[in-house]
């Protein structure tokens, strides 16, 4: 396994990444194709045993049960201080006012619930889900900054937001001081390329880890066009992110399946080395 520095700081992570929104328990939270915790543990053992140290998780994913199969796998398989747990927060949790967001209340409630679910005394990077257009952005970034003097996470990320907006948060917490963030988690395969615009590049002068998120288009990239699965059947945000450039996206489809015949290789594997090999990517 190769291993990189996640953007500008010390801190060695492995070139590919375990997104682990795929494991949770299927009757919780939205997402009814997602692995149970005995289908999802022996993904996570391989992947600890491929040299995979950076795992990606987040408090919505399944209803919280995503970080509880991910924080039981890794106490089992690896010792904390060899392996990065990354989580987010924005996504409402829990009924009622504060419920979700990134207000100082949510921020302190939801790390402490995450850590808990974990099972760890602090995550390695804590990332912004989304950008809270309710919320000062002053107050969601001292909050984070007070999250890292307090232990509960060595780096801060963000997530999914306009080149804008993410220009301003680094431009705001350098203006007072605060824990900047390190590493920006975009949408970014071959089937979605409008990061290469703006958000590649102000990484890329910012000294911004870049972590792509789908970078199989929800297993688009690894069939042919006219099969399916039970995830993009209910995957109801998949279907948002793709629908509308079918057109376009089966010539991709079918130009990944020819390059991966050719080399004898997985289709996957094509679309994998295509977003590693971007300019910025970490």
């Amino acid at each position: 396994m190769e291993y990189v520095k996640l953007g500008a700081t010390g801190l060695d992570v492995s070139k590919l990444v375990l997104g682990c929104m795929t494991f949770g328990e299927p009757s919780r939270g939205t997402h009814p194709w997602t692995l149970p915790e005995a289908e999802s543990r022996p993904i996570i053992r391989r992947a600890i045993e491929a040299g995979i140290n950076f795992f990606d998780t987040a408090n919505m994913y399944s209803d919280g049960t995503s970080e509880e199969i991910v924080g039981r796998a890794l106490r089992d398989f690896a010792k904390r201080d060899e392996v990065v747990i990354a989580t987010k927060v924005f996504y409402r949790m829990r009924p009622g006012p504060n419920g979700a967001g990134l207000s100082r209340k949510a921020i302190m409630t939801d790390i402490d619930q995450s850590l808990k679910r974990l099972g760890t005394d602090y995550v390695d990077l804590y990332q912004i889900h989304r950008w809270d257009y309710h919320t000062p952005l002053e107050e969601t970034l001292e909050a984070l900054h007070d999250v890292v003097k307090a232990g509960k996470a060595r780096y801060i990320g963000a997530s999914s937001m306009f080149a804008w907006q993410f220009a301003k948060a680094l431009y705001t917490s350098r203006q007072h001081g605060w824990t900047r963030f390190v590493s920006m988690q975009n949408h970014l395969n071959l089937l979605y390329r409008e990061e290469e615009r703006e958000m590649l590049p102000l990484c890329e002068a910012e000294g911004i880890a870049v972590i792509p998120w789908s970078p199989l288009a929800r297993g688009r990239l690894t069939r042919n066009w006219d099969e399916s699965s039970s995830r993009q059947q209910s995957d109801e945000v998949g279907q948002r992110l793709y629908d509308a450039t079918v057109d376009a996206d089966r010539a991709v489809v079918e130009a990944v399946a020819a390059i991966a015949a050719a080399r004898n290789v997985p289709r996957a594997q094509v679309a994998l080395a295509w977003v590693a090999q971007k300019r910025g990517v970490t």
